[in-house]
C-alpha cells in the first residue's frame, strides 16, 4: 500500500503555528488557574470585604479566561486570512483545510 502524500508546506506551517499558540495559551491558563491557588494563602488582605485570594480566583481568573479566548480568536482569524491569501496567490494549490 502506498504511503499518503505529505500535506503541502503552508498547511504544515499553519498547523504548527496553531499548536504553538494552543500550547502557549494553555500554559497561561495553567498558571492563572493553579498559580493563583498555590499562592492564595500569601494573599491575606481584604478587598471589598472579601479575602483577596477569593476575589482573584472568582473574578480575575474569569476575566483572564475571556482574554485567552479573545486572543486565540484574533490570532487564528489573522492566520486564516493569511492562509487564504497565500492560497489565492498559488493557483492550483489545495486549500489549507481541504481533506
Amino acid at each position: 500500500m502506498a504511503e499518503p502524500a505529505p500535506p503541502p508546506p503552508p498547511a504544515t506551517a499553519y498547523w504548527r503555528r496553531n499548536c504553538r499558540l494552543i500550547a502557549g495559551l494553555l500554559t497561561v491558563w495553567f498558571c492563572a488557574t493553579f498559580g493563583t491557588l498555590y499562592f492564595a494563602r500569601d494573599l491575606s488582605f481584604q478587598f471589598f470585604n472579601w479575602p483577596f485570594s477569593f476575589w482573584v480566583a472568582a473574578q480575575g481568573a474569569l476575566v483572564l479566561y475571556v482574554v485567552i479566548i479573545a486572543a486565540y480568536a484574533r490570532v487564528m482569524n489573522r492566520a486564516d486570512r493569511q492562509a487564504r491569501e497565500a492560497q489565492s496567490r498559488a493557483p492550483g494549490a489545495r486549500a489549507y483545510n481541504d481533506t
